[in-house]
């Protein structure tokens, strides 16, 4: 495939990234979704957190391969990199613009990571999308 058809297939825009990610996964039944815009704050590393959790490690995979499968499958977008594979407990998939953590609940309940970025305008969202 060349570079300007690759380029071209590309998700352009983080919006619409996000909005993958959100359909990713609600189609895993993640639970609790949550959307941060961390545009309109200073000295911010992404444009967007994407939060949720699942109620075991074996969800918390699913969600997160389901997500990096899906993100390549229809955006031909690859995330730039990726931790906590090994242990499933709380997985952060960096797209650069768009973050996403995927908990254990019991983990998202200790970090409480929404209210580290209590600031940032905070969209809940349906279980269907």
């Amino acid at each position: 495939m060349s570079s300007k058809i690759a380029a071209k297939n590309k998700i352009s825009r983080p919006e619409q990234l996000k909005d993958l990610i959100v359909d990713s996964i609600q189609e895993k039944k993640g639970e609790e979704i949550v959307v941060l815009d961390l545009r309109n704050l200073e000295d911010t590393v992404t444009d967007f957190f994407v939060i949720c959790h699942a109620q075991s490690n074996t969800q918390v995979r699913s969600i997160s391969d389901f997500i990096m499968d899906n993100v390549v499958e229809k955006s031909k977008e690859k995330a730039y990199r990726y931790e906590g594979m090994d242990n499933l407990e709380w997985v952060i998939i960096d797209y650069v613009n768009v973050v996403v953590h995927v908990f254990v609940q019991e983990k998202r309940t200790y970090y409480k990571l929404e209210e580290l970025w209590a600031d940032a305008v905070e969209t809940q969202v349906s279980a269907t999308h």
